[in-house]
């Protein structure tokens, strides 16, 4: 491969004078592992898989500068081993930044470009960063990390998924607005920053959207209103696996972010929260055929993507590429990537964007048994985290239910959400779905147990709660892509007014409406996730694809937390109530009784022990015997719920309890706060037979005296 005139090349075993006056440079073969840049004795180890290349030069740069100091060619006689690349360098300062030309064949599933400077695929830091929104002239190059690592000694909260309360949040949306009141807004010191006040909320861990590092400029759409380029505001589009957004970095320069993205994760373990982070391993910011170069294609395009013999890119992602995920290289990347993650920055688990993309071999096809699943399932670092699948695809594969991780996964629960959002909605059919969801779903789970649902309403893709019940339609014509985006089926009611009103009426309904949507997620079997800002009814306008609005449609605007007060206490309480009651939090499924034993949950209607699971029916009612709640030695006291998504009032004849005790009142959604959820025992007593009229759509919960 030819070498620029400005920078002769270096040759093995020569010194180099050329790279920084101060550091003459000693080449070695090197060794053929570990893969990355890791320092090895004296100097720094380089080693790089690349199966087809014909040439591979390592390029040393000054940091932040991206002025190419020296490039070391090397010989495939004494610098490879198999597939791996390997140099060892001597002499290196302790700042400097690197990356690789490589060329090979042309055509085909090739795309050799030796003009690029491509990133190693295992580096934990890219150069060059930039604060948020900025353009950066100067390309991204790896980054070696530092000499000495601090050693950050927390410990796991290892908090059990059944007393789980998960809280799906963007680093940067977070506390960007002007209401945070944080000291470095959009960061991860930003993030950590809010650490009591969702210890006060009451949730249990955070459920971060993509932090890898990703190029916000990338977005190709216009905002027609505004004129301005929209941003890639999500970060679905990952540009390096191991490398944290360093933008998201209060210093977003050389490895800084790492260190403030494991300061933040220690803080939120300090305050015994867990870490969950939204991984995309099924697609990269390289796109389609006419994308961006910066790592796997300019390496090895046909092993790291799913293509045909001509090079075309298979698309189930709906974003240009697929990830070729079950190539022993890639799983391999991947697991190391995971690995790190926990071993260096002690995250506590993981939700894999479009899981399904994982369980498809290199034609595309569906696999029963993945292997890169099963490695991820069975890896002995990982055993403790919590694994979290999107169990979708955008080609069509959808595995609610069915996602080949076993026992070690749960998911997403796309059921859950659509089920839920229609029998509140007011839809027919709806009153058996809801009462499966609200056990856990073992129509998808029978094998594995309710845990293995997220139960979720809402999440970052598509509409928040307060939008849930504020729109009939999708709003994304800021998104510069005329409405076509996102979905069209949202499960969603307005309530009778489309968007902002000021009609008392409405806004009550709609208000009863997201808490009859937050109580029964509270009240379900398996595991709940809130989305940030739904405690406080953030709104997004109606734009339920809301991917490239980094403004205040994405941002969180804390002033709401005054503004809907009583439903951030409301929500509070119920997160509280869930808490306090191991009934609701069930590691098995609930038992319907026989050979003697009583049942773990009784279904009544209007009237005791009579449901009503008809095609016409919108209410139904259920009793849970708190004393046999699958914990050893654990009583819990019983709960009546009574849900009414009819639009008249109705009168519910309350049953016993189950373990004969008197009932009280803890939540009416149709009470004005605070009677609309109360703390323990201090609603008033509900007599036995008591005629109880539940207002229209709207939901009750009683809890029996100890």
């Amino acid at each position: 491969m030819s070498t620029t005139t400005e920078h002769a090349p270096i040759r093995n075993g020569a010194l180099a004078s050329d790279r920084f006056r101060d550091h003459p440079l000693t080449i070695a073969r090197g060794e053929p592992l570990p893969l990355g840049a890791n320092r090895l004795g004296g100097g720094i180890n380089f080693v790089l898989i690349c199966r087809h290349a014909t040439s591979v030069s390592l390029v040393l740069c000054e940091p932040c500068d991206g002025a190419v100091r020296s490039e070391i060619p090397l010989d495939p006689r004494l610098n490879r081993t198999g597939d791996h690349w390997h140099v060892r360098v001597d002499g290196l300062p302790d700042d400097f930044c690197y990356g690789y030309r490589v060329d090979g064949p042309h055509g085909g599933p090739h795309r050799y470009d030796p003009a690029k400077i491509l990133l190693d695929p295992a580096c934990r830091a890219l150069s060059c960063g930039t604060p948020w929104g900025q353009t950066g002239t100067l390309p991204r190059l790896s980054l070696i990390m530092p000499t000495e690592v601090d050693r950050i000694n927390d410990l796991h909260p290892r908090i059990p998924l059944e007393d789980s309360i998960l809280y799906e949040i963007h680093v940067r949306g977070y506390t960007a607005h002007r209401s945070s009141g944080v000291r470095h807004p959009g960061t991860f010191s930003g993030l950590a920053e809010k650490i009591e006040y969702l210890k006060w909320l009451g949730v249990t861990g955070v459920e971060l959207l993509p932090i890898d590092e990703f190029d916000e400029t990338d977005c190709p759409f216009v905002n027609p209103y505004t004129g301005e380029r929209n941003r890639n505001f999500w970060g679905y589009n990952t540009i390096a696996y191991a490398a944290p957004k360093a933008a998201y970095a209060h210093n977003p320069e050389r490895t800084a972010p790492w260190e403030e993205f494991r300061r933040a994760v220690r803080a939120f373990h300090d305050a015994g929260l867990e870490v969950v982070l939204d991984v995309v391993f099924n697609h990269t910011a390289e796109g389609g055929d006419g994308g961006p170069t910066y790592s796997f294609r300019g390496l090895d395009n046909g092993l790291y993507y799913l293509v045909d013999d001509f090079g075309r890119y298979h698309n189930f992602t709906g974003c240009g590429n697929t990830v070729n995920s079950n190539h022993p290289v890639v799983r391999n990347l991947i697991l190391a990537c995971l690995r790190n993650l926990v071993a260096e920055a002690h995250v506590d688990g993981f939700r894999f964007d479009l899981a399904s993309v994982l369980g498809r071999d290199k034609k595309g096809h569906v696999l029963v048994e993945p292997p890169v699943v099963e490695m991820i399932s069975e890896d002995p670092l990982l055993r403790d985290t919590k694994l979290i699948a999107e169990p979708w695809d955008a080609a069509g594969l959808y595995q609610v239910g069915s996602f080949p991780g076993g026992a070690r996964w749960s998911e997403w629960n796309g059921h859950y959400r659509d089920d839920v959002r229609r029998f509140w909605k007011g839809d027919s059919g709806q009153v058996p779905l809801l009462a499966t969801r609200l056990c856990g779903s073992e129509d998808l789970y029978a094998d594995r147990g309710p845990l293995h649902s997220v139960n979720l309403i809402t999440c970052h893709d598509g509409f928040t709660l307060c939008d849930l019940v504020s729109y009939n339609q999708k709003h994304n014509l800021a998104n510069g892509e005329d409405n076509r985006d996102g979905h069209n089926d949202n499960c969603s009611w307005n309530c009778g007014v489309e968007g902002p009103t000021d009609n008392a009426s409405v806004r009550a309904l709609r208000a009863r409406q997201a808490r009859n949507l937050v109580a029964t997620l509270m009240v379900s079997q398996g595991v709940p996730m809130l989305l940030g800002g739904d405690e406080f009814l953030r709104t997004q306008g109606g734009n339920n694809n809301a991917w490239c609005q980094d403004n205040e449609t994405s941002w969180v605007d804390w002033s709401l937390a005054d503004e809907n007060a009583e439903f951030l206490r409301f929500v509070r309480q119920l997160i509280a109530l869930r808490k306090r009651h191991p009934a609701l939090r069930r590691k098995t499924f609930l038992k319907r009784g026989g050979s003697g034993h009583p049942p773990d949950v009784v279904w009544h209607g209007v009237e005791p022990g009579e449901p009503d699971f008809g095609w016409n029916s919108r209410s139904l009612a259920m009793a849970l015997d708190g004393r046999r709640c699958d914990r050893p030695g654990v009583v819990d006291r019983d709960l009546y719920i009574a849900c009414n998504a009819y639009h008249q009032p109705l009168v519910f004849t309350i049953p016993a309890s189950p373990s004969g005790r008197r009932w009280r009142r803890t939540v009416d959604t149709a009470l004005p706060s605070p009677e609309d959820a109360l703390d323990l025992d201090e609603g008033p007593t509900i007599p036995l037979l008591h005629r109880y009229r539940l207002a229209p759509r709207s939901m009750l919960i009683l809890v029996s005296e100890a």
